[in-house]
């Protein structure tokens, strides 16, 4: 007896010979249309909404602090912040293109509540407004990402990188170049001043071994002393009867006419603009003079491919799990002489000091180790940075050159080397260096008891006395300190993570949001602009997590009905077949 099962006809229909016509769905663009609700329109896990909800969580009080009383009423600050943070995270980093998005963008709309504020005003709340409560507004949504568990702040991975500023990459002033032109202008002044004083007949020694610094009084005497001879002498041409006497006083009329003009048109704008390129060098070497606080720097982005120096920032920046946890803006272009001003900075805010810092090699120096150990007996925070030579001593080659002396036999009892040809390298004295930091450092300096007729004095030094060694006591404690936290295998992977955490958010930032220009000038309005940009980028983290968490809810739901689906179908088979045979 045979049973048919209920799973459906398996046979295949034939299709039909009918010509049918096309058919569409309704569409009339002319039709008038309404949308009641712009929210709807906007994703749940949309980046807009993670906007929203963090500017949201900020207490009013804290943005209408900045603002004064009277006058016009203003954009909400929340408003405000909200519409560039959104502009920033569709990469449209121009007002006039974040002002197109109020216009045109559904999220940017519902964000801006239909506000439309113009490009010069968003400008304007961005380069000035912001200034004033940006560490505030960063420092905030640390807390909140630190509330939320998203960060701890205990795993430090700091990195730097170079980010061009808005200036010509040809208005350079270099500081060699100006020192030099100012020295070759006082010799003239110098000999000018004489000159003047052979012309006017002064005592000698007036003018004479004038001190450069009051060359610009000096220079303001002469020119009075020579207007008043050019005015006595003019009032003589005009009494003067006589054509031959007249000309005579005119020829020496000319003669001090000459360096007078000199002094006003040339001397006196030179030696104040050269002073004020020296205040604004400080300990700089370069700046642009259409962002004089940007610093021509080299960076691995060469449109000319010839190494050439162009005005920039360096942005000291630190991460955790990938979310930028501090940052900081500094005119120097290397990254050893930035990690103490950095971490001062994070200590004056309100953001917990981290109980770990991971940085490159390019970090390790005596002064920023000595920064870390800290003067107390309890160190600032622990570091994993190794120092740079620090990958070329575990090779064999370092450790079989007998040039270095951390490769030599030392006997602690008598304070002295062995040289690989057995001879005593002694104590000599002390010296101390001071480096361009200021940090004074303390050298023990060892001297080769004879290198005369030693037959290894080729391969151990190139002087041609005795061979020495300047042995820094203090900086090869802590290189040994560096090195053993670097060997430890828990310490060596965190470090390893280094390049994953911090170097991976550069690139997120350079080559996938395509931020390697600032749009603001001046070091204050370039900090506001990294701070929505790093900003921006925590939001986009913290959408990105969201919408992956909801995406893996979907797929089990998905799994799970498909399962209960497959799980029917088997029970009504199993069900049939029973019923078949029993």
């Amino acid at each position: 007896m045979q049973m048919t099962l209920p799973l459906g006809d398996l046979e295949e229909k034939t299709a039909s010979k009918r010509n049918l016509a096309p058919t569409f769905k309704p569409y009339d663009n002319k039709q008038a249309q309404m949308i009641l609700d712009l929210e709807m329109y906007v994703p749940t896990h949309h980046v807009a909404r993670v906007i929203d909800e963090m500017i949201e969580a900020i207490p009013d009080e804290q943005l209408f602090a900045h603002y004064t009383g009277g006058g016009r009423s203003s954009y909400h600050p929340k408003m405000m912040l909200k519409a560039i943070l959104y502009g920033y995270s569709q990469k449209v980093y121009s007002c006039r293109g974040i002002e197109k998005l109020l216009q045109e963008n559904i999220p940017a709309m519902w964000l801006a509540a239909m506000q439309q504020p113009d490009f010069r005003t968003l400008n304007d709340f961005r380069g000035v407004r912001m200034k004033a409560f940006m560490d505030e507004l960063f420092e905030t949504m640390i807390q909140k990402l630190i509330a939320d568990n998203y960060i701890t702040m205990e795993q430090y991975f700091l990195d730097g990188t170079k980010i061009e500023a808005d200036a010509n990459k040809y208005s350079f002033v270099w500081k060699k170049a100006t020192l030099r032109f100012e020295e070759k202008l006082k010799e003239k002044v110098q000999a000018t001043l004489a000159h003047i004083h052979t012309l006017t007949q002064q005592e000698a020694g007036e003018y004479a071994g004038a001190d450069p610094d009051e060359f610009p009084a000096k220079l303001e005497e002469a020119a009075a002393e020579l207007g008043e001879k050019i005015e006595d002498l003019s009032e003589q041409i005009a009494q003067a009867s006589d054509s031959q006497q007249q000309q005579a006083l005119r020829k020496e009329r000319s003669a001090l006419k000459k360096p007078l003009k000199q002094i006003r048109e040339d001397f006196l704008p030179r030696l104040a603009k050269y002073e004020q390129q020296r205040a604004c060098f400080g300990d700089r070497h370069s700046y642009s003079k259409t962002d004089t606080d940007a610093t021509f720097m080299r960076m691995k982005e060469d449109h000319m491919k010839n190494g050439q120096l162009k005005p920039g920032y360096n942005v000291q920046m630190a991460t955790e799990n990938q979310f930028i946890l501090f940052y900081s803006i500094h005119q120097r272009p290397t990254d050893t002489r930035c990690f103490i001003p950095h971490m001062e900075r994070l200590a004056a805010s309100s953001l917990p000091m981290p109980k770990t810092v991971i940085a490159d090699a390019g970090y390790g120096s005596e002064e920023n180790y000595l920064y870390a150990v800290g003067e107390e007996k309890e160190s600032r925070f622990d570091f994993l940075i190794p120092y740079g030579n620090y990958m070329k001593e575990q090779t064999r080659r370092y450790k079989k050159d007998i040039r270095h002396a951390s490769n030599w036999a030392y006997e602690e009892q008598d304070d002295r080397f062995v040289c690989p040809n057995g001879r005593y390298v002694r104590f000599k004295k002390y010296q101390t260096k001071k480096t361009a930091s200021s940090l004074e450092q303390s050298f023990k300096i060892y001297e080769c008891e004879d290198c005369s007729d030693c037959p290894l004095k080729s391969l151990c030094t190139k002087a041609k006395g005795n061979r020495q060694v300047h042995w820094n006591t203090i900086w090869e404690e802590l290189k040994a300190k560096a090195k053993k936290a670097l060997e430890d295998d828990e310490k060596s992977a965190i470090y390893a993570r280094r390049k994953v955490e911090v170097e991976s958010v550069f690139g997120h930032i350079k080559g996938n949001r395509s931020f390697r220009r600032f749009s603001l000038r001046g070091l204050e309005k370039v900090h506001v602009e990294f701070g929505i940009v790093a900003l921006v980028h925590n939001l986009l983290k913290v959408a990105g997590i969201r919408l992956a968490t909801f995406l893996q809810k979907q797929t089990h739901q998905k799994v799970g009905r498909k399962t209960l689906r497959f799980s029917v179908q088997l029970f009504i088979l199993r069900t049939y077949w029973t019923a078949s045979f029993s």
